[in-house]
């Protein structure tokens, strides 16, 4: 497999399911994507909120795999990058792999990831099927969620499509992602 890298970015200003393709996005430290509805300190998710607004944002980006996609296009859905909320869609690196603490660099920026992201009901309100499909069951019957990873932004800059992305991994021991 080739280098692993960044496909497209992506920002909506309000909290809508679905993100704009942009020509690049801004990460600023401590805080997200800047111009995103999911920026700030404190969470943003409107679920978070509602029970505890002084939680810190573990999910500042989320970061989704392209090959995801192409599973679901492959079985009949029509979902594109952007689509499913992520700022950032990769290709090339196993997203869902990493431990918790890894540390991409992504063009200039480094974003730890904090977690999983977990499938929630608007993504069958915005095709039905469509959650059952970014999950499985590993060879144990333990739930696998496919929908990408949360991290925060560690050192910001600009990312754009074609930025290279290396994974640095935590000091050991290690912990499998949960979600966040």
């Amino acid at each position: 497999m080739g280098q692993a890298c960044v496909v497209a970015v992506h920002r909506s200003s309000s909290h809508s399911f679905s993100k704009f393709a942009e020509d690049a996005i801004v990460l600023v430290e401590g805080l997200g994507v800047q111009g995103d509805a999911h920026h700030g300190r404190t969470v943003k998710h409107r679920s978070r909120v509602a029970r505890d607004p002084t939680q810190p944002n573990l999910r500042q980006v989320h970061l989704l795999h392209a090959e995801l996609f192409d599973e679901l296009i492959a079985a009949g859905f029509a979902v594109w990058p952007g689509d499913l909320g992520e700022n950032v869609t990769t290709r090339g690196i196993d997203l869902l792999a990493l431990s918790t603490g890894t540390r991409l660099e992504i063009g200039n920026a480094v974003v730890e990831i904090t977690g999983l992201r977990n499938p929630c009901s608007q993504i069958d309100r915005f095709q039905q099927g469509l959650t059952a499909a970014v999950l499985d069951r590993d060879a144990q019957g333990r739930l696998v969620r496919k929908a990408g990873v949360m991290g925060v932004v560690v050192t910001g800059g600009e990312v754009k499509a074609g930025d290279p992305i290396r994974a640095v991994p935590p000091a050991l021991p290690s912990s499998p992602l949960e979600p966040v």
